[in-house]
């Protein structure tokens, strides 16, 4: 009987996580990750077919794994009332912070983007789950933007902005400097996400 493989998949991907928060997705190779456990190369490959698919399976679950959280703080339905859109909104900003505290190894790869993990030579599969993710997000925040009568499409990129741009810009300054996030980090992502939506109609 063949002996079971003693590293999952998920061990593997923390590997990989690993290896982007210190040198980037460059860094990033089957044989790298399998030096970070200190197994042999085929316990790799006996989970990923190559590189490629290594590379997007590391984005896709911490991005997957980002939204979630996210994804509950804007809700699984359009809010009813501005208010309800305000108080949502606030939480979604401020889940950007308190997340990339809580995961800051993983929080390292926001600093990328998908073609940074070689998104042009991904499965015709992890495309599809990586544009199936984002479409999940921009529809909620279209929800969102809805409610807070953001009808324009000046007024939807103040509410991209709000929700996504500004909160991942102070976690970055950090994560770039090496430096810890300041604990008043999530209060100044909410406050300032929460008066950049100020202007919009109510």
């Amino acid at each position: 009987m063949a002996r079971p493989p003693r590293f999952d998949s998920d061990q593997l991907l923390d590997a990989a996580v690993r290896l982007v928060a210190a040198s980037g997705p460059g860094a990033v190779t089957m044989s790298a990750v399998a030096s970070e456990v200190q197994a042999p190369s085929g316990s790799v490959y006996y989970r990923f077919p190559g590189r490629n698919a290594l590379l997007a399976e590391v984005w896709l679950r911490t991005i997957e794994r980002f939204q979630e959280g996210y994804l509950a703080a804007l809700g699984s339905e359009a809010p009813a009332t501005s208010a309800a859109a305000r108080q949502a909104a606030r939480a979604a900003a401020r889940h950007v912070v308190a997340w990339s505290r809580a995961n800051p190894q993983e929080a390292a790869l926001l600093l990328y983007c998908p073609e940074d993990f070689g998104r042009a030579d991904w499965s015709e599969e992890h495309r599809h789950r990586a544009d199936f993710d984002n479409h999940r997000v921009y529809t909620a925040l279209a929800a969102l933007a809805s409610t807070l009568g953001a009808d324009g499409p000046q007024d939807a990129d103040r509410v991209t902005l709000a929700l996504i741009d500004l909160p991942l810009s102070l976690v970055r300054r950090h994560l770039r400097a090496d430096a810890p996030l300041p604990p008043h980090a999530e209060q100044l992502a909410e406050n300032c996400s929460d008066a950049l939506l100020g202007p919009l109609p109510a």
